[in-house]
């Protein structure tokens, strides 16, 4: 490693804890990938060292947060939120990826189940997937019937309209990837025993079905894009700056200071 070719800016991260981890744990001698992981990787801590005065602000205030994530199958939602929750306090959020509904919940109406996983006080919750299921997976899958389809349509604004005016912060976050990424990581899961597990039988239509859910994820946003509950499209072909995009979003638009 040339020292005349980094700053003594980037020395020092080389040299910092993070720095000298990124560079015994990497398989390749390539200084520039190495210290644009170490850049990521120290940019997150900060970040995250943040999101515990964000959470403490929530407990201590009884504040009410529901995060959304939704996007393309393995367009990177779970690893987005295991980075958000690495250090804040586990015994006070709450990580929601809900089952196929049981006979008895499809029989109720569409959002009780989701009511049901609700914060209480001084608590984050974040949905794996959430009410937006019946926006495009499942009609696009034909889960459900277009009746049903159009009657949540009608209904979401003003479910969410509700959720605010009980003071709950509401984020909802779409990961976006083309579909040729999202190729490439389909057959990494595949390729790995460790991932394999992640690939479901509606995952494996993806591809096929990808104008379908593209049409379907035009009309959500044209609908649901409303001036109290936004969607943040954040592209996530890198999952590093997908990661951090989504990071620094939530701690500008909930006011923790």
């Amino acid at each position: 490693m040339k020292k005349d070719k980094y700053t003594k800016e980037e020395m020092d991260l080389f040299n910092s804890k993070i720095g000298l981890h990124t560079l015994l744990k990497r398989k390749n001698n390539n200084p520039d990938k190495a210290l644009e992981e170490i850049k990521y990787l120290t940019t997150l801590r900060e970040k995250q060292e943040e999101l515990i005065k964000l959470q403490n602000w929530v407990i201590d205030n009884d504040e009410k947060v529901v995060i959304l994530f939704e996007g393309r199958d393995a367009a990177g939602k779970g690893g987005a939120i295991r980075r958000i929750t690495e250090y804040i306090n586990p015994r006070r959020f709450r990580k929601v990826a809900l089952n196929k509904p049981t006979e008895d919940e499809r029989k109720q109406w569409f959002f009780q189940r989701y009511i049901n996983q609700l914060p209480k006080p001084g608590e984050i919750v974040f949905f794996d997937r959430s009410w937006y299921n019946r926006a495009v997976v499942e009609p696009v899958n034909g889960f459900c019937t277009k009746k049903e389809y159009e009657i949540f349509m009608s209904q979401v604004n003003d479910f969410e309209r509700m959720l605010i005016d009980s003071n709950i912060h509401l984020v909802k976050f779409y990961f976006s990837i083309n579909k040729k990424e999202q190729a490439a990581r389909f057959k990494d899961i595949k390729s790995s025993p460790l991932k394999r597990w992640k690939m479901t039988p509606v995952d494996e239509k993806a591809q096929e079905l990808w104008e379908e859910y593209t049409k379907y994820k035009e009309r959500m946003f044209e609908a649901t894009n409303t001036e109290i509950a936004p969607w943040l499209i954040i592209h996530a072909n890198k999952k590093s700056s997908a990661r951090l995009k989504a990071v620094s979003h939530l701690l500008e638009v909930i006011p923790y200071k």
